[in-house]
């Protein structure tokens, strides 16, 4: 079963548009609301080049996100593990016609709230209805074309995914508090001279207490040996 779609702008991971929530005994609005989220996340991924892959399947327990990235454009799809990924990828690709009819002038505008697509809803609907019935003659007939079409497709897990972002997300933070200034020379410029000059000291210091330790010995051994007279 198809469960949820989203289309989204890849250049800013800005969700455009969602088909309708479908609810059934399993799966109540608090559920849907969460994948939603999931979704929303996986196109910001796809936005900062996280999943560069141009089409993609996505496990997440039993259920997977398909989608695909056409003109800069992200199409997709939560179903159901067992819904055949074939039939998913085929709606996504009719959604991505759909959309380049129905497409509005001020699409790249900066000023697109989320989801203010709000007519092309309707569009996923109609286009839904065609791939709810996998066993219409229609669908079979594309299940049974060319197996070769899901070759391409990459698959990875949900979890991987939000684990790299965390690696991620505390890597830019060490990085992030590596260029701001130490709280310990209160500036950035003080900060710099410390480093500069630190390390000079310790080695004068160092050699300072070499010279030092050399003299002293050298002046225990003239006493030693008799050689200095009063």
């Amino acid at each position: 079963m198809l469960k949820l779609t989203i289309v989204g702008r890849v250049s800013d991971g800005l969700p455009l548009a969602h088909g309708p929530r479908y609810v059934n005994e399993e799966n109540n609005d608090g559920g849907i609301s969460s994948q939603k989220q999931q979704a929303e996340f996986l196109l910001h991924e796809v936005s900062r080049r996280a999943l560069p892959h141009s089409k993609m399947t996505i496990f997440f327990d039993d259920h997977c996100f398909n989608y695909i990235v056409e003109n800069g454009i992200c199409f997709m799809a939560l179903c159901d593990s067992m819904y055949p990924r074939k039939l998913a990828f085929c709606y996504l690709q009719d959604l991505h016609k759909e959309f380049v009819k129905f497409e509005d002038v001020g699409l790249n505008a900066s000023s697109i709230r989320p989801y203010s697509f709000v007519k092309f809803g309707g569009v996923i609907s109609n286009v839904r209805r065609k791939y709810v019935d996998t066993r219409s003659q229609e669908n079979l007939s594309k299940l049974n074309s060319d197996a070769s079409q899901d070759a391409d497709v990459i698959s990875e897990s949900f979890s991987r995914i939000v684990k790299r972002r965390q690696r991620s997300e505390l890597f830019e933070r060490i990085s992030e508090i590596h260029l701001h200034s130490s709280p310990i020379w209160c500036s950035k410029r003080l900060e710099i001279i410390a480093l500069k000059w630190i390390p000079i000291g310790l080695i004068l210091a160092v050699a300072t207490v070499v010279i030092w330790t050399g003299l002293s010995l050298h002046g225990d051994d003239l006493f030693s040996s008799g050689s200095v007279y009063f």
